[in-house]
């Protein structure tokens, strides 16, 4: 547009041009342009889709040209004909440029959105640029240029310009098709060749793209619409998220069916942040290697951003649940192990540990019942059960035999009401147990026990008991009145009991605590005997 004003000056003399001008912004003309611009631009103060910083831009922009106008009749005063035509000139310039920026601001920002219409940027500057334009013609036409010549200056210098900016012109053609089409929108997860990213901005000229390394990767428009851009997450009528996998090896003398029950029962046992639900977490085995298999665990990541950290997360879970299955992660198989360590001291080294074990069963309020003999019996049964943080490790209504004894790290019992709403009972400390109902009754689950940090139980089986009991039976009706209380105060939580109640409860709960045992146990008339004692 400069070029052509600069074509205009050229070919009208400065008096003429001057005159011409003149005539179309008289000072009525002038009053009453600014009048109605400044009551438009206050009018839009009120909008709260309107940037404040836009319209003091815009006002400035459009004093600037009132300023110039003044100071060309100055000029024009002094006998400075050319200073005061390029005075005017410039004035009426910006002060085009201040009125459509002004309208696209009213139409763009507050019309359209009244009508809930919501137009890419790329669309707006396209409409400036057209304003822009529309404006230099204008100005041409009312300083005595034809519209031929008009025409004829433009399409000499659009073919110059076309010609000498076919790349830069084809970005932009690049842009505004994917602000029209939005086959590409502003926040979507992009891979481009070696890049992946989250779409930041698409300009006139570039897409900008924001890695997860805090890089910005600037891609021409042009590339975009030639090359292949795959769109991460998205499927129509879907929610936004990504499959990912994680791998891990596992010696193939272990079961296929039981890694992938062990880790997809892990997975899906309870939420992980980030990961969806539906479709749920999936393990399949992937590739058969010299000495183990290769397993793939498949999830789908909802927040892309956080790609590593879920997937760290995804692990830490396999590893705790393969571990406690008992499930060892494959050793390359030409790995050397030397060590010196004799039978000697294996045995006293597993003396040790069963001599911790056996001191830790009797700190249980379960196990005071039993003698030394017995609890070595059953510390020699004992494995161990690391759970992570946020891992349940037992869930309500679950059906298991096992007791956990807490050796490490803390747990929070949950109870859920018919409505799925969860309600904390009770904390878990080392030295606690919990589990016992299950166990020594067979009763589902009554609650669930949730890992608060890294935790370490020792977890016991039902045939553990099973020699004691029967060598002993009267030890089942100690037992019972442990577990009688434990499970109405358990009731109390959950129904809001008073002391009377709950003494009420006591003695009918172990009655039927001990029947379950003796049923499960197997026990004798002697045991039935001393549970009605």
């Amino acid at each position: 547009m400069a070029l052509i004003l600069l074509n205009l000056l050229a070919a009208v003399t400065p008096d003429v041009f001057w005159d011409k001008l003149e005539v179309v912004t008289s000072t009525d003309s002038a009053l009453v342009v600014s009048i109605a611009f400044f009551v438009l631009a206050g009018s839009m103060l009120k909008a709260k889709s309107v940037e404040r910083a836009a319209l003091r831009s815009g006002s400035g922009l459009f004093s600037v040209g009132l300023l110039l106008l003044v100071l060309s009749h100055g000029a024009r005063w002094s006998n400075l004909v050319p200073l005061a035509v390029a005075l005017r000139l410039a004035g009426l310039v910006i002060g085009g440029i201040a009125i459509v920026n002004l309208l696209g601001l009213f139409l763009f920002n507050v019309l359209l959105p009244s009508v809930r219409v919501y137009t890419p940027k790329i669309l707006r500057d396209v409409v400036a640029l057209l304003g822009y334009v529309g404006v230099g013609m204008w100005l041409m036409r009312q300083g005595g240029m034809s519209l031929s010549n008009i025409v004829t200056t433009s399409a000499v210098l659009t073919a110059v310009i076309g010609f000498s900016l076919q790349d830069t012109l084809g970005n932009i053609m690049g842009g505004l098709a994917l602000q029209m089409e939005r086959s590409i929108n502003e926040g979507d997860w992009v891979r481009i060749g070696q890049v992946e990213g989250k779409v930041k901005e698409i300009r006139w000229r570039h897409t900008s793209i924001e890695t997860r390394n805090w890089d910005t990767v600037v891609i021409p428009n042009s590339i975009l619409m030639k090359g292949e851009v795959m769109i991460l997450g998205r499927r129509t009528g879907l929610p936004i998220q990504h499959r990912m996998w994680v791998y891990f090896n596992v010696d193939f003398r272990i079961s296929p069916a039981d890694v992938i029950a062990t880790a997809e029962n892990a997975l899906r046992a309870e939420p992980i942040p980030n990961v969806a639900q539906e479709p749920p977490p999936n393990c399949i085995t992937w590739e058969y290697k010299e000495s183990y298999i290769q397993y793939a665990v498949r999830y789908w990541l909802t927040d892309l951003l956080k790609d590593d950290p879920t997937s760290s997360e995804v692990r830490l879970r396999l590893f705790y649940a393969l571990k406690r299955a008992e499930i060892p992660l494959s050793i390359p198989a030409q790995a050397l192990f030397v060590t010196s360590e004799t039978s000697e001291r294996k045995e006293e080294h597993m003396e040790r540990e069963i001599a911790h074990r056996v001191q830790t069963l009797a700190r249980v309020e379960l196990f005071h019942p039993m003698n030394p003999e017995e609890l070595r019996k059953l510390a020699q049964r004992l494995t161990v059960a690391p759970f992570i943080a946020g891992e349940p490790m037992t869930r309500q209504g679950a059906q298991a035999h096992w007791l956990y004894v807490v050796t490490r790290g803390s747990g929070e019992v949950l109870i859920s009401d018919d409505g799925g709403l969860r309600k904390s009972v009770a904390q878990l400390k080392a030295g606690d147990f919990f589990g016992e109902m299950g166990m020594m009754t067979g009763s589902v689950r009554s609650a669930t026990v949730m890992a608060l940090e890294p935790t370490e139980c020792y977890r016991l089986d039902k045939e553990a008991f099973q020699d004691i009991l029967l060598a002993r039976p009267e030890i089942a009706e100690s037992i019972s009145h442990v577990l009688a209380r434990r499970s109405v105060e358990l009731e109390a939580v959950r129904d809001n009991l008073d002391a009377e109640a709950r003494a009420r409860r006591l003695k009918p709960a172990q009655e039927d605590i001990f029947k379950r045992m003796a049923h499960l146990f197997g026990l004798g008339a002697q045991a039935k005997k001393a549970g009605t004692n």
